[in-house]
Formats: structure tokens, C-alpha cells, sequence
């Protein structure tokens, strides 16, 4: 759905659900497709009206999959400003609405999402056996003035798809790591796309370094037993070759980013990845029908 600033041609494309989503799918062979809303989602919404505006948002998605639940399953926005109606409001789409999991746009204000005042919605999707999907927004505005500056301006991809969004997106994962509501809550999934924003690349790295002087002595086992991850805009034989080293072929799923990215390349790309039959076909569909809960006709 509408994400910021798209370009009139790109939101055309987002607020479609029947005619060219459904075609473009079909010319690639894609079958079904998770949506949501896209950044900034509820994360920029103020808590006076983020529950009864993600009530209202959560319920259009519900009947726009009902259309077509063969081709359409869908991620709840949460309104987290307001943490208490967040993982209410998790449980009733997931319970009434038959929601497959939800999606998290970056920072809540000045708050990442592994602040204690959010665990409640960690808790509920644990209860619930349902993934949170921790998703890119824009770097908060103080990163964004001293690490970007005027490239933000002149090269605005470096401020978002590509890095500002890596880093914003990797630290909030990182932080769950160290926060400790991966102990508290063991049985927590939790998806990362692009691959994991450089984690799984850096994960040795990461793992040595943190276990050389402070308590956390298990990154690498909290984060490989809590992420998963998507090809979500990232066709690289490489960067696949390195998750499924160190995450495992178990824990990566394929998607597109559609519409911002082709459907076809994506196709096209695992197409021809040089994969035997069964690893394909548990990144293609069975890793997400297992974790979402998904049925595919």
C-alpha cells in the first residue's frame, strides 16, 4: 500500500490489488503475494489516533485479501505509539482476521523497537506463533543530518534503499539481540529482508566482537535461531551463498519488494541459481508456507 513520496506510476501500482498486481504476478509466475503497508506505516502516526486508524487500516486489508485468499495474504500494521492497543490490536488480526504476521516500519519516535515498553507485542506474537517482520523507514532525522548531510538531497538512495535503510534496519535487529527479549521469549520469530541488512555477512565479525569484553557471549545463536530472511530486492548469488552458510537454506525465503522491484528479474534470478531442486523449492515456498502459515493452491 501507499508508501512516501512514491512517484505517481509506483502508487498506482501499490493501491492495486485485482488488475496489474494480478497480472504482473501472473506473467512471472508468482502465486501468491504477502502485502502491507508501506513506510512509514504506524511508526510516524501519534498514539491519540494510531489504535482506531490501525483498526480501520488493518480491517481494509482483511477484505482486500478475502478477495482473493488464493493470491493474497497480508501483514497487520501496529500501532505502536500506543504499545498497549499494538499487541491488542496484533491478537484481533490475527485471531478475527486471519492475518499471517505484522510489519514494523523503524523507529517509534525517538524509540527503537527493542525498548521495554514494546515487549508486550513480542509476547503476543510469540503466544500467537506469528513472525514480526522489522521493516526499513528512514533514518531518524539527527542519523540522517550527520551521517547523510546533503547526499540525502543529491543521492537520495544512499539515505534510504541503499544504506541508510541497512543501517537503520541492521541496528534495530542488533538491539534485539542485546536487549534480552530473544531469552525471554525463545520461541520469537522475527523477519529481516534484503537478506538480512549485511548481519548474516558480518556475522562472525559480529559474534567475536561483542562476546570479547560484555555479557552477550551468543549473538550468533540468538540471531540464527530467531531471523529469518528474504531476497526481498537483493537477486545476489553471493549474498544467498553466504545466508544459507550461515543461517541455514531453512531460514530464507523468497520475495520480489514489488512493486519497486521487478517481478520478473526476481524470477528470473532464482530461476537460475544454481541450487538443487529440494533447497529451491523450500526458498521459493515451502519456509514461508511453514512459517506463516500459509496455504497455496
Amino acid at each position: 500500500m501507499l508508501g512516501m513520496e512514491s512517484p505517481p506510476s509506483m502508487a498506482g501500482k501499490l493501491e492495486d490489488f485485482d488488475g496489474i498486481r494480478l497480472r504482473e504476478m501472473d506473467e512471472a509466475g508468482i502465486d501468491l503475494q504477502v502485502i502491507s503497508h508501506a513506510p512509514p506505516g504506524f511508526q510516524r502516526v501519534e498514539a491519540s489516533v494510531s489504535a482506531e486508524l490501525a483498526i480501520r487500516v488493518n480491517d481494509r486489508l482483511s477484505a482486500i485479501v478475502k478477495r482473493n485468499p488464493k493470491r493474497l495474504a497480508g501483514f497487520a500494521s501496529l500501532p505502536t505509539a500506543d504499545p498497549d492497543a499494538a499487541w491488542r490490536e496484533l491478537k484481533r488480526c490475527i485471531e478475527k482476521l486471519h492475518l499471517k504476521g505484522a510489519i514494523v516500519h523503524g523507529m517509534t519516535g525517538d524509540l527503537f523497537i527493542d525498548d521495554r515498553r514494546f515487549w508486550p507485542i513480542f509476547e503476543a506474537a510469540e503466544k500467537l506463533g506469528v513472525p514480526l517482520y522489522i521493516h526499513p523507514a528512514d533514518p531518524h532525522p539527527r542519523v540522517a543530518s550527520v551521517y547523510f548531510g546533503d547526499y540525502a538531497r543529491t543521492h537520495p538512495m544512499f539515505f534510504r534503499a541503499a544504506w541508510g535503510y541497512t543501517v537503520e534496519t541492521g541496528t534495530q535487529a542488533m538491539r534485539l539481540v542485546l536487549s534480552g527479549v530473544l531469552d525471554k521469549h525463545p520461541q520469537l520469530k522475527l523477519i529481516l529482508g534484503h537478506f538480512g541488512e549485511t548481519i548474516p555477512f558480518l556475522l562472525t565479525r559480529i559474534d567475536e566482537a561483542l562476546s570479547r569484553d560484555t555479557p552477550m557471549k551468543s549473538f550468533r545463536e540468538l540471531f540464527t535461531r530467531h531471523f529469518y530472511v528474504t531476497t526481498s530486492g537483493f537477486f545476489s548469488d553471493s549474498a544467498l551463498l553466504c545466508c544459507i552458510q550461515e543461517l541455514g537454506v531453512d531460514r530464507i525465503m523468497f520475495s520480489v519488494d514489488w512493486p519497486y522491484v521487478s517481478n520478473r528479474n526476481g524470477v528470473e534470478w532464482i530461476d537460475r541459481v544454481a541450487l538443487n531442486a529440494p533447497d529451491k523449492s523450500k526458498i521459493c515456498s515451502e519456509n514461508a508456507m511453514r512459517l506463516l502459515n500459509l496455504q497455496v493452491a
